[in-house]
């Protein structure tokens, strides 16, 4: 059977493409960015650039597929996110129609019964669009996942490692059941397997009924701490939406749709689908042991990705999201002497920009027992895997395209500089530069936020150094 994971990249999506290829389907990967994808080095995999706002990138994407994995959603893309979840789906839809595909699979979000959130509003809305179509549907409906990048599930990671005490709102007392990552796979493959489940929706839960509050006890106990909560009436989903923003790594943008969406016990009536599929169920002390082993087992990625703990020194303390700065700038030179710009970086070169900065924040390194800026580098222009530069570490290398570095100053969390050099002609090419801080614990989040508007100016001032300095390398010929 050919199948197709639409939505690759994201925490469930990166799962379930080798589970799929474990139980021999034809696997075919989807995803905005393919080289994220290539980068997880999936043996027997089919890789595809598609986006569901972009029609003409879905008919290649479906070419040929049995049963499609639709796992996208736009909580991340502000308030407009209902709309184009829509909007999404209604191309996905008929372009499944067109391509001929029999069956849809789609993960959504378990329903109450009335005034339902936003968020979770548009996530039954976009069952019914996907359904509107000639393409059987097959709708798995899931409160809080278990697994590393499940919004919901770092809050609570956040929430858990950075405050001893905690005033909760009221939505803590609210019920659930959370499912491990693990079950909701094999639920998913499951009716992958079972045709008949095309055109059935089902609620999916896991082994327990517990509050947020139980859930957030649990998780401090499993990574040995103790911490009370103090339950407060006065913080609303909405206020509470922007009090998670002080205090966790969890982007605003995510958090306040997901919060909106507690105001309710979100209890699923699984009978129907264990019918099914009655698999062994995990406890949630179970998912979260599987989900904290699950990430120190993974080797370390080929390039950065959000939350790799591999680029968090495999300390679960540190926030699996990150605060950070991107660009992308096009500059007149060609890839190959942006390349050497960029592979020049640090020791006797510099950082192109503020260079006194970066000297000073050498110092204050050494000061507190870090390597500081002493250590230089191996060789003026050439990168490999293992190399110092200064006080980054190169964690991976793709020549001439990517250079991913470590920072290993003395940080209360972890950093990451990236730098990819796109080709756009034979004598122009893009810099693409991403800066990420994952912080640990409250003394991160502070770190970060006291540093903010340095960390900004530096991290778009040096690409356009950059930049200019690839340029003037072109102009000597």
């Amino acid at each position: 059977m050919r199948a197709l994971v639409f939505g690759a990249s994201g925490y469930v999506g990166t799962n379930l493409v080798p589970r799929l290829a474990e139980r021999d389907f034809e696997v075919r990967a989807a995803g905005r960015h393919a080289e994220v994808l290539n980068a997880r080095g999936w043996k027997g995999v089919e890789v595809v650039t598609a986006d569901a706002l972009a029609p003409e990138s879905l008919a290649k994407a479906l070419e040929g597929i049995d049963v499609a994995f639709y796992l996208v959603h736009s909580m991340a893309s502000g308030a407009d996110f209902a709309r184009l979840d829509r909007q999404a789906a209604t191309n996905f839809r008929d372009a499944a129609a067109a391509a001929g595909v029999k069956r849809i699979i789609y993960l959504g979000g378990l329903q109450p019964g009335h005034d339902a959130s936003e968020h979770l509003a548009s996530r039954r809305e976009t069952g019914d669009v996907l359904r509107a179509g000639p393409v059987p549907v097959t709708e798995l409906r899931a409160g809080i996942v278990v697994g590393a990048g499940s919004a919901a599930f770092e809050v609570i990671r956040d929430l858990a490692n950075h405050l001893p005490v905690m005033t909760t709102p009221r939505w803590v007392r609210s019920r659930t059941r959370p499912i491990a990552l693990d079950d909701l796979l094999d639920y998913l493959v499951g009716v992958a397997e079972h045709p008949e489940t095309a055109g059935q929706t089902y609620d999916v839960g896991g082994k327990e009924t517990l509050t947020y509050a139980d859930m957030l006890r649990e998780f401090a106990a499993v990574t040995g701490k103790r911490r009370l909560i103090i339950p407060v009436p006065v913080l609303t989903p909405r206020l509470s939406s922007y009090w998670l923003g002080l205090v966790t790594a969890v982007p605003a943008a995510v958090a306040r749709p997901l919060i909106d969406g507690l105001r309710h016990d979100l209890i699923p009536d699984d009978r129907t689908i264990r019918a099914v599929l009655p698999i062994p169920l995990r406890t949630y002390r179970e998912a979260v042991v599987a989900a904290l082993e699950r990430e120190r087992s993974l080797s370390v990625p080929a390039r950065w990705t959000e939350g790799a703990l591999a680029f968090r020194g495999y300390n679960a303390e540190v926030s699996y999201y990150s605060k950070g700065e991107r660009t992308e700038l096009d500059g007149q030179a060609s890839a190959e002497n942006l390349w050497k710009v960029v592979s020049s970086l640090g020791g006797d070169t510099g950082y192109y920009y503020a260079n006194v900065l970066w000297r000073l924040r050498g110092l204050l390194d050494r000061l507190v027992g870090g390597p500081g800026m002493r250590r230089g580098r191996r060789h003026p222009a050439e990168v490999r895997v293992g190399d110092t530069l200064d006080f980054w570490r190169v964690a991976a290398v793709e020549p001439g395209r990517r250079l991913t570095l470590l920072a290993e100053m003395r940080l209360p969390g972890t950093a990451v500089l990236e730098f990819e050099v796109v080709t756009t002609g034979a004598h122009t090419s893009r810099l693409v530069t991403t800066a990420r801080f994952h912080p640990s614990g409250t003394l991160g989040l502070l770190y970060w936020k006291a540093l903010v508007l340095a960390h900004n100016r530096i991290f778009r001032g040096m690409p356009r150094a950059m930049v200019r300095r690839a340029e003037w390398l072109e102009s000597l010929g």
